[in-house]
């Protein structure tokens, strides 16, 4: 088995195991900033629903995920082909449109992201490392 398909399937057993427990709320980022998600998305292959846990900062009403993973992880090549989404976070499910900014794709901020975040992901798409992908879940209204 190649190291793509080990690694693939490692995460694949362990978030059959942490998805439950996490989508009911347990290591949700609430009185911390930090903790964990589950992140729903649409299958770009398969159009399949697709649940992923993900570790998450939450500022105010927007929640940051994050990759080193970039250009293996499913759940980004997800959110650039369907940007609307949801996720669940503390026992809630919650709707929103991904910003993505991944390897080789260009970076454009939307209008729409409050000017700290805005900074934020400026810093990040100036200095994050090559492999590096980072996803702003923006709340839909």
């Amino acid at each position: 088995m190649g190291t793509s398909k080990l690694e693939r399937e490692f995460f694949r057993k362990l978030n059959k195991v942490v998805e439950p427990a996490v989508r009911c709320g347990l290591g949700s980022p609430r009185i911390a900033p930090a903790g964990l998600i589950v992140l729903e998305t649409v299958g770009f292959r398969t159009g399949q629903s697709r649940r992923t846990p993900l570790a998450a900062m939450r500022l105010g009403r927007y929640v940051f995920v994050s990759t080193a993973r970039g250009e293996r992880s499913f759940w980004v090549k997800n959110l650039q082909k369907q940007p609307r989404t949801r996720y669940f976070r503390g026992g809630r499910e919650h709707n929103a449109k991904a910003f993505v900014m991944a390897p080789g794709k260009r970076y454009r901020r939307p209008k729409s992201l409050p000017p700290l975040l805005g900074k934020l992901t400026d810093a990040f798409a100036e200095y994050a490392p090559a492999n590096w992908a980072l996803a702003v879940l923006m709340p839909e209204q």
